[in-house]
C-alpha cells in the first residue's frame, strides 16, 4: 500500500500505532469475546472505559476536580446550540468573539436563545484577533465565546483573554491537546473530537461545575450538562466506539510525551511549512497575520494573495500524484490548506514541503 500523507483537516488523519490497536480489539474488545460494536453501555466493560477516557483527559490537562468531562453526541456544531442552552438564562445574553467561520456560526446558532453582543467588528476576511484592548465586552454578559482555533481561515488565540470574571467558553475542536492550557480560566471547553484527537460523532466537554443547574427549560436532555454529568455521559446509549477511538488517541498522546511533546512538534511542523512560505518570494501567500497563524491549520494562496486558479488547481493534482491528499482550501476561502494535526507526522510534512519547494521552484516567475 502506498505511504498517503493525508493532511485533511476533518476526520483528520489518525496515529497508525492506534490504527493497530484497532484492528486488534475491534471484534474481541479487552477479552470480552464481542466487539464493543456490540457492547451495551450499561456494561462493566463499557462503563469502565467511559470512566478511563475521563480520567486521561483529567490528567493530560490537569483538569480541576470541580470540572465536569462529559462525552456528548453531536460534535461540535451540537454545542453552539447547547452553549447558549446552557448558560444564557442567567442574563439573557452573550458575548462572541468572532474570528473565522466557526465563531461566526456559534453566534449565529446562539441568537436563537438570547441577546449576542459581537465584541470585535464584523468583516468577511478573517486574518487575525484584533487586540483585546480593542474588544467591547459586555460586563453584564452571561459568558464569553472564542474559537481557540479556525479550522477554514487558520486563526489560532496564542493567549487566553481575560474576560474580566465573566465565564470563557472555547471551541477547542481543532487544538484541542496540542498544548497545554489553564483549564481554571475556563468556564468550559468543548469541541468536536475527528479533527485532533478522534473520529467525527462526538464532542468533549468540560465545564465547570458552578455553570451547571441553569439550562433553559427549553434545552433538550440531550443537550443538557447537568443531565449528561448527572448520567456520567451515558443519559442514552453514546457514541461509544468514537469515543473508545477518541480514548485510544488520548493514550497515545501520553505515550509520544504528552502535551509538551505535542506543542513541540506543533509548532515544528506549522513552522516548516510557514518557513517555506515566507521565502518564496511573494509565490506562496499566507493570509493571516503571523501573531495568529494557526499551528493545526496552515491556509495559504499561489501565485497572488487572491490566488491562481490554475496554478492552485495544478498544485493540488501534482500533490495527489504524491499521495499528498486533502490539500484542497475549504469551498468558503479556496486555495491550499494544509492541516498539521498531531498525527500529521514529521515525513508527512517533509514530503509537503519538498513539494511545495519544487512547485515553487519550476512555476515562480
Amino acid at each position: 500500500m502506498p505511504n498517503i500523507h493525508n493532511f485533511g483537516a476533518g476526520p483528520a488523519k489518525l496515529p497508525e500505532e492506534v490504527y493497530e490497536i484497532l484492528r486488534s480489539e475491534l471484534t474481541n474488545f479487552n477479552g470480552s469475546g464481542i466487539s464493543l460494536l456490540e457492547t451495551s453501555h450499561r456494561s462493566a466493560t463499557y462503563l469502565k472505559l467511559n470512566t478511563d477516557i475521563q480520567n486521561v483527559v483529567r490528567n493530560l490537562l490537569n483538569v480541576p476536580d470541580n470540572y465536569k468531562i462529559l462525552f456528548i453526541a453531536g460534535g461540535g456544531q451540537g454545542q453552539f446550540a447547547a452553549v447558549p442552552l446552557n448558560l444564557i438564562s442567567r442574563t439573557g445574553t452573550a458575548d462572541y468573539v468572532v474570528t473565522g467561520a466557526w465563531s461566526e456560526k456559534a453566534a449565529k446558532e446562539a441568537k436563537k436563545y438570547g441577546k449576542v453582543n459581537l465584541v470585535v467588528p464584523e468583516t468577511d476576511k478573517y486574518t487575525g484577533i484584533p487586540d483585546q484592548s480593542s474588544w467591547k465586552l459586555d460586563p453584564n454578559a452571561s459568558y464569553v465565546h472564542i474559537c481557540g482555533n479556525e479550522t477554514i481561515h487558520g486563526v489560532e488565540f496564542d493567549f487566553i483573554p481575560d474576560t474580566k470574571g465573566v465565564p470563557l467558553v472555547a471551541d477547542m475542536s481543532s487544538n484541542f491537546m496540542s498544548k497545554k492550557l489553564d483549564v481554571s480560566k475556563f468556564g468550559v471547553i468543548y469541541g468536536g473530537a475527528q479533527k485532533n484527537i478522534g473520529t467525527s460523532g462526538v464532542a468533549l466537554v468540560i465545564v465547570r461545575e458552578d455553570l451547571l443547574n441553569k439550562a433553559l427549560p427549553i434545552c433538550p436532555s440531550i443537550l443538557d450538562w447537568t443531565i449528561t454529568a448527572k448520567n456520567d455521559s451515558i443519559l442514552n446509549t453514546p457514541p461509544m466506539y468514537a469515543i473508545h477511538i477518541m480514548g485510544r488517541v488520548l493514550e497515545w498522546i501520553v505515550r509520544q510525551g504528552g502535551l509538551d511533546k505535542m506543542a513541540e512538534n506543533a509548532t515544528k511542523k506549522s513552522s516548516m511549512v510557514y518557513d517555506v512560505i515566507e521565502n518564496s518570494n511573494g509565490f506562496y501567500y499566507a493570509p493571516v497575520a503571523k501573531n495568529s497563524r494557526s499551528k493545526m491549520n496552515i491556509p495559504f494562496r499561489i501565485g497572488s494573495p487572491d490566488g491562481n486558479d490554475a496554478l492552485e488547481k495544478e498544485f493540488l493534482k501534482g500533490a495527489e500524484a504524491l499521495n499528498l491528499i486533502q490539500l484542497k482550501g475549504h469551498r468558503a476561502v479556496g486555495g491550499i490548506r494544509a492541516s498539521t494535526y498531531n498525527a500529521v507526522t514529521f515525513e508527512d510534512v517533509n514530503a509537503l514541503v519538498s513539494y511545495m519547494k519544487d512547485f515553487a521552484k519550476k512555476h515562480a516567475k
